[in-house]
């Protein structure tokens, strides 16, 4: 074990291949075109959400089905809410350097959480949970204006989560 284990980050500060699934690591290359396509410089939780529903797993493609909401309604939603209208910005590579702080303790916690569960990988629900958990999460946040509480999807999303890993 190397000290670099311990991190999700190489040092060259790139995310570690090895600690995200198949879907998470499509979810993270999708949530760099979210910001780019919203015109942000760096990629922040909205578009790690983005990037969920971009090309949702069957376990977030139950959770968004449990919420009653349309996937690719959702997406647009959330895209129009956090576009700025500014010129667009140069390309974003999947690195330290280009996530936001909240970004980068979201993924580690999510990191944590799949250790816990005895995975080595990030889940896409790992991910969608620790959105929900996280404090002051503008994700969380932004249900909460529509009457939808951090807890309520999160309680869906372990729901789904439990039904999906016994199937």
């Amino acid at each position: 074990m190397t000290e670099y284990d311990e991190d999700i980050f190489l040092p060259n500060g790139r995310v570690r291949p090895d600690v995200t699934d198949d879907a998470t690591a499509q979810a993270l290359r999708d949530s760099l075109a979210h910001a780019r396509s919203t015109n942000w410089d760096s990629v922040r939780t909205p578009h790690l959400f983005l990037g969920l529903l971009g090309t949702p797993d069957a376990a977030v493609y139950a959770w968004t089905s449990r919420l009653g909401a349309d996937t690719g309604r959702l997406q647009d939603q959330f895209r129009d809410l956090f576009y700025q209208d500014a010129d667009p910005v140069p390309p974003l590579l999947l690195n330290r350097e280009f996530l936001s702080d909240n970004v980068i303790r979201v993924l580690r916690d999510s990191h944590s959480r799949a250790r816990d569960y005895g995975r080595q990988s990030i889940a896409p629900m790992d991910l969608l949970i620790t959105l929900f958990t996280t404090p002051n999460s503008i994700v969380a946040e932004c249900f909460e204006r529509i009457g939808v509480t951090a807890a309520r999807l999160t309680e869906l999303a372990v729901a789904v989560e439990a039904e999906t890993s016994l199937s």
